[in-house]
């Protein structure tokens, strides 16, 4: 009852002599910072939109412009050829009535000022219209290696010119270039010429006679909405892409949405839950407040001159995804000074804030150690509520509607909704278990994806999770942002964890803790039989997806990125065409094969899909299977890699083929027309699907002194029953590992077994293209 006596303000009492009001002074204390608190917050962001909204010039920038122009004029020129004398001749009476009787200096002045600023904002637009001009050349991607051509070379001065001194996160926004709707002539070649490998010569005229029903009938009417669509909007896929393919999804998003990250692998920063904890919430914590100030790079592509989109960091904090019967939203708060914590059942609110202050890493370390001493027991129906979000999304959506759409229930489901991040504190331990490290890593990577299926609130934008050892790791819903973004965030927040803040010599975190801290505050359910059902029934349904995904981990040592790029072939084919020989040697047949791209290069960009199985790679794998020639192996093999390299490329900047024909499928779904065409491209399954995600700020570690400080990447679910999710992340020169996910329910699934050989294969004198590796 302490904590309810401090949080009472204003006490009211009856005394003889009539009604004594006593303020609280600490209540008041705590009115005052928390409002100065929120006006230093406001303030920031003005500042903030200020900055961005004069990008690429400078606020200061006026005021030399300013001074420039009454320099000018004090030496008896008009640098305006007339326009200050028709501006003054026009000022309204109010601009100078309370000047000295009108007098004419004032007058000249004010009117240089105006004219002076209309000049400066002419600048800022002709430099914002010149670097979108700039932003929208993509010649320098389909260069040769390290053969930059003059035009580039001329582009990335001008770039940098233009991109000023110091662009903060959101400085490019209103710069980069609008994504491109392609041809449909175009979009529906490249279509056909991506599943001729997949098909017999039957199949493929009969696709070939629907695509060209389509692209002279219905094909140029869907374009046209299309197109118009694009005038309006700045991404004309973005937000259907959000919207039809993550939040109408009505089966559960964990496992076939959600992804996770790993921590480092061969290390263990500290033993101690609670301290791990308390570091890497700080560190996460201060990567918002950067976030929040704009602080943060721009994150660029090739070159390290191109900036990427960098819209989706908005939603990464004070996010969550909130269900619906039809579809969900994503709901975002502009702040919240609090984070929710699982441990055993329970959910407990805790403030990172006290004064106006964030909490020092020792502070959240003490407080997580008082929710993990807490012997309270969860209350009835609270330890497996997380279920809910793990199930199917209608029930979900009807029983919150139902059961937490008032009272203890909404207060307490608001605290989680709103909170920054979700933290999982596990009492499982994950890590190496002697020898044996691929059973431990397949372990450790399925308690990441769906954990226990009811320990994460898979609807929040990000959980983290602490084992009882220490061991942690993030699991992202994937609606509101994609992988890259969150690496961005863990990648930083792992360096600062270990190479900034550090432990003690006991593994403690570093600091003091302010003994008037007040405890976690435990949260309220009551949950009646009705619902206790429905979560059962959503845990069943999660359940049973849990138990049918198989996952591996396969960590190849003996070679990787470094020796790859010295024999002049791309890191990124190579594994793709790797990937295409082991799924040929799996299945006997190739397969429709997705990889993700970014088309941040674009503004509000996601992705596009680069469709791997190409005419060269099938060909390339059947002459190596066929016991070809070197000759004929070698010449295969680099038109294969070129060949996935200009997809690539292509897909970057935003001449790619899928996301052109989904939002030709959605317009087509908008008018009711029936188009066999795109009806055929809906039944096509992507039996491998994979994914890139790269190091964005490797500069943040020691490679070289320490190899061993490094993020071993992250996975996914499989996207169909009888395929595969694969996932892959190359670490420095010499590690590559893959994420495998597939289905047990399927026994055909054992494309691991062939990975480490089809990579062998590459790189070994059976392919004498790449020297001896070995």
């Amino acid at each position: 009852m302490a904590e309810a006596h401090q949080a009472v303000g204003f006490e009211f009492t009856v005394i003889p002599e009539g009604a004594d009001a006593q303020l609280s002074h600490q209540a008041l204390t705590e009115i005052y910072l928390s409002a100065v608190n929120s006006w230093k917050k406001c303030i920031i962001r003005i500042k903030n939109s200020v900055i961005r909204g004069v990008y690429p010039a400078s606020p200061f920038s006026w005021l030399f412009v300013v001074i420039a122009i009454l320099a000018t004029m004090y030496t008896r020129s008009d640098p305006s050829m007339g326009l200050i004398a028709k501006i003054q001749e026009n000022l309204p009476f109010f601009f100078y009535c309370f000047s000295l009787n009108s007098d004419t200096q004032c007058k000249v002045l004010l009117s240089a000022v105006i004219f002076s600023t209309m000049l400066w904002l002419l600048l800022i637009f002709t430099m914002r219209l010149c670097l979108k001009q700039l932003l929208s050349y993509h010649r320098w991607m389909f260069e040769p290696h390290g053969k930059m051509s003059t035009t580039t070379k001329v582009w990335v001065a001008l770039v940098r010119i233009f991109s000023g001194r110091k662009p903060r996160l959101y400085s490019y926004q209103a710069s980069l270039p609008n994504l491109p709707v392609p041809a449909v002539k175009d979009t529906v070649k490249r279509y056909l010429e991506s599943v001729r490998p997949l098909m017999d010569d039957a199949q493929y005229e009969h696709v070939t006679k629907l695509a060209a029903e389509f692209e002279s009938s219905l094909g140029n009417r869907l374009q046209w909405y299309l197109k118009l669509k694009a005038l309006w909007v700045t991404n004309y896929v973005s937000d259907w892409w959000e919207e039809y393919v993550y939040l109408r999804g009505r089966n559960p998003i964990m496992v076939n949405s959600n992804y996770y990250v790993m921590d480092f692998l061969y290390v263990t920063p500290t033993p101690i839950q609670a301290a791990r904890a308390g570091n890497t919430i700080y560190a996460m914590l201060l990567y918002r407040c950067k976030l929040n100030k704009e602080e943060i790079k721009p994150v660029g592509s090739a070159l390290g001159t191109f900036p990427c989109c960098s819209y989706q960091f908005e939603r990464m904090f004070n996010t969550c995804r909130i269900p619906g019967t039809l579809t969900d939203t994503i709901q975002h708060w502009k702040d919240s000074d609090f984070i929710v914590v699982y441990h055993k059942g329970r959910y407990f609110q805790l403030y990172v804030y006290q004064d106006g202050r964030l909490l020092c890493p020792r502070e959240i370390e003490f407080q997580i150690q008082r929710i993990l001493d807490d012997p309270s027991p969860a209350s009835k129906g609270e330890a497996r509520l997380g279920a809910l979000t793990a199930g199917d999304r209608i029930p979900w959506a009807k029983a919150r509607a139902k059961h937490f759409n008032s009272g203890i229930n909404k207060k307490s489901l608001d605290c989680i909704e709103k909170a920054a991040f979700f933290v999982t504190l596990d009492d499982e331990e994950q890590s190496i278990v002697g020898d044996n490290l691929g059973e431990s890593l397949d372990c450790y990577i399925k308690s990441l994806l769906h954990g226990k299926c009811y320990n994460r609130w898979f609807d929040k934008s990000f959980s983290v999770v602490f084992y009882k050892n220490g061991k942690s790791g993030l699991n992202g819903e994937h609606s509101w942002g994609d992988a890259p973004v969150l690496t961005h965030l863990w990648e930083y927040t792992l360096a600062t964890e270990c190479f900034q803040l550090g432990y003690n010599a006991e593994g403690h975190c570093k600091g003091e803790v302010d003994a008037s801290l007040a405890e976690p505050q435990k949260l309220n359910w009551e949950i009646s039989s009705e619902c206790e059902e429905q979560i059962s029934q959503s845990l069943e349904v999660a359940q049973a997806l849990a138990n049918d995904v198989d996952m591996h981990v396969v960590v190849f040592r003996d070679f990787g990125k470094a020796k790859v790029k010295k024999c002049r072939v791309n890191p990124d084919a190579f594994i793709q065409i790797a990937l295409q020989l082991a799924y040929y040697r799996d299945q006997k047949r190739f397969s429709l094969t997705y990889e993700s791209s970014m088309t941040r290069l674009f503004r509000e960009g996601r992705t596009e899909t680069v469709r791997s199985c190409t005419n060269e790679s099938c060909a390339f794998i059947r002459a190596l299977e066929g016991g070809e020639t070197t000759d004929v192996c070698r010449r295969l093999f680099r038109t294969a890699s070129e060949k996935h390299q200009r997809l690539c490329r292509m897909a970057s900047t935003g001449a790619g083929i899928d996301r052109h024909l989904f939002c030709l499928y959605v317009v087509s779904k908008c008018l009711g027309v029936e188009s066999p065409f795109l009806k055929e491209l809906e039944s096509e399954a992507w039996r491998l699907s994979s994914s890139h995600i790269p190091y964005q700020m490797i500069d943040l570690f020691d490679t070289v002194n320490h190899p061993e400080y490094l993020c071993y990447g992250g996975g996914f679910g499989p996207v169909t029953d009888d395929g595969y999710g694969v996932c892959y992340l190359m670490l420095g020169g010499d590690v590559l590992t893959l994420h495998i996910s597939c289905k047990n329910s399927c026994p055909d699934t054992v494309i691991f077994y062939h990975l480490k050989a089809a990579f062998y294969d590459l790189g070994s004198l059976r392919l004498p293209s790449l020297p001896m590796f070995l």
